[in-house]
């Protein structure tokens, strides 16, 4: 059957392996890769939408993450009230402010 199918044999030296060095090289270039491609710019992200959130006050014109405009009438803690139109409004947590917008935009709108 051999000449059908031959056999491999391994060889008698064994393959030289990488060094500790290497792989800690490696490895650290990687995590070093990880922070600045991830990390750090969302890290930066989240600290400007924490001080648009603890910047909010009576007054300002804000736009929600789903789509709304509104101005602010209230604020607590946690939670905002917005004006959407005359006599509708609107309570939201804070957190869901994506922006907030130069005073007159609504009514240029």
């Amino acid at each position: 059957m051999n000449f059908l199918f031959p056999t491999a044999y391994a060889q008698e030296a064994a393959a030289p392996q990488p060094s500790l060095t290497y792989n800690l090289v490696l490895f650290g270039g990687m995590f070093l890769l990880f922070y600045l491609i991830l990390w750090r710019p969302q890290s930066k992200r989240a600290k400007e939408h924490r001080e648009l959130v603890d910047a909010i006050s009576k007054g300002d014109e804000v736009m929600t993450s789903g789509g709304l405009l509104g101005k602010v009438t209230r604020v607590s803690d946690e939670y905002i009230a917005i004006e959407v139109s005359e006599n509708v409004e609107l309570k939201l947590q804070k957190s869901a402010v994506a922006a907030a917008l130069p005073k007159g935009t609504i009514s240029q709108i």
